[in-house]
């Protein structure tokens, strides 16, 4: 609200005040003229007939004329003869009550008028300072108006003084982010060409006939290039540069596809994987980045829990659908919970094989797509995965 809108609004209301107190002191003066008037008449007619009693046959007379046509009554003498005050002032009580009345009416229109038009104009401001924030929230501010000067305005700068500090720090660590991005996709893309020559050589020693340590070498270049592939997927990630495809796809179909490209692991690892199917369920992801994190959870299973069994089922609510994957293996260090699904963390019971990535990675897939994972053990023992992809 301006300046000028708050002047109006400041005197509506005093205007509207002020008709109130005036309407009620003009029917305070009126009645009390009326009694000054009852009185100074009844004191005139006492002193005629105190001086010419014969005459109150007359003054009877007249009184009663003016009465009738009047409609009035009145007090002491008059009183004596049945007319009362309000005998004398009620035609004009009447007329003056009726612009007493009205002056009230029109004051509490006007307070009411005023009221409204100021809760109005109050509201609209509200309404447009939360409009500011939810465009804020959803990335698309305009400029904020900064002209009123009114209650609101100092509120109004604060707001623009947060979300102006909050986008730079947002442009800032949308740089740090970018950054990092950048250097782990260089440090993937470098690690990449050791592997490289590491393979070559590897290669060669087989075709020459030096087998000595080949395998142990063939481990470890495989773990680096997991390693290399995870970083480039993160940093992917990170810089936001990882569109998933979302389409309808079938959660049996997505787990199934899963488990079959663990079957080798399995097999060498004596551990059979277990789906409950519960029939067609859908949800709305990106087939091959949603298949690549349950890949990610059920090794992980199948990693803890050698000769043992990996089961895996769904269900779904109008809410979400969830995702359960378990195992019967010793489960998790209790103190190994909260950092699971921390890049690069290794817990208590970590294998000599695992870098640290996959649930991690796991966990930024489902993320990107509305949803969640966490871990927990199992009331009898083993560790499950409960991963939820929310509908809305």
């Amino acid at each position: 609200m301006s300046e000028r809108k708050n002047i109006f609004i400041t005197a509506g209301f005093v205007l509207a005040v002020s008709l109130l107190a005036s309407s009620l002191a003009v029917l305070a003066a009126f009645y009390y003229c009326g009694r000054m008037q009852f009185h100074l008449l009844n004191h005139i007619c006492s002193e005629i007939l105190n001086q010419a009693p014969e005459m109150i046959g007359t003054v009877s007379a007249v009184l009663k004329e003016y009465i009738e046509e009047n409609g009035k009554e009145g007090e002491e003498i008059l009183a004596a003869l049945g007319y009362e005050t309000a005998d004398f002032i009620d035609p004009l009580y009447r007329e003056i009550t009726f612009f007493v009345f009205g002056g009230v009416l029109i004051g509490i229109l006007l307070f009411v008028f005023t009221f409204y038009y100021r809760n109005k104009e109050e509201t609209k401001r509200i309404q447009d300072l939360a409009d500011y924030l939810e465009q804020v929230n959803t990335g698309k501010p305009e400029i904020l108006s900064v002209h009123r000067e009114d209650r609101f305005s100092k509120l109004e700068d604060e707001i623009y003084k947060t979300v102006t500090f909050l986008y730079q720090t947002k442009e800032e660590a949308v740089q740090i982010k970018n950054s990092f991005a950048k250097n782990l996709s260089n440090i993937a893309h470098q690690i990449k060409t050791p592997i490289t020559a590491i393979s070559l050589c590897v290669q060669t020693m087989k075709n020459t006939g030096v087998k000595e340590y080949t395998e142990r070498i063939q481990k470890q270049i495989l773990r680096l290039s997991h390693l290399e592939e995870g970083l480039l997927v993160l940093a992917r990630l990170d810089a936001g540069s990882l569109v998933f495809q979302k389409e309808k796809i079938d959660v049996f179909t997505v787990i199934s596809l899963g488990a079959e490209n663990l079957q080798e692991l399995a097999c060498r690892s004596g551990t059979s994987i277990v789906i409950l199917e519960q029939g067609e369920m859908a949800i709305m992801a990106d087939l091959d980045w949603t298949i690549e994190a349950i890949i990610n959870v059920m090794k992980n299973c199948i990693e803890h829990n050698e000769g043992g069994t990996v089961y895996c089922s769904y269900k779904q609510n109008p809410i979400y659908t969830e995702i359960c994957i378990w195992d019967e293996g010793e489960g998790f260090a209790k103190e190994d919970i909260p950092h699971l699904f921390e890049r690069f963390y290794r817990g208590k019971n970590a294998g000599e094989g695992g870098i640290g990535i996959g649930l991690a990675l796991a966990k930024e897939i489902i993320e990107q797509q509305n949803g969640t994972i966490r871990a927990k053990n199992m009331p009898k023992g083993g560790a499950c995965f409960e991963i939820r992809f929310y509908s809305h």
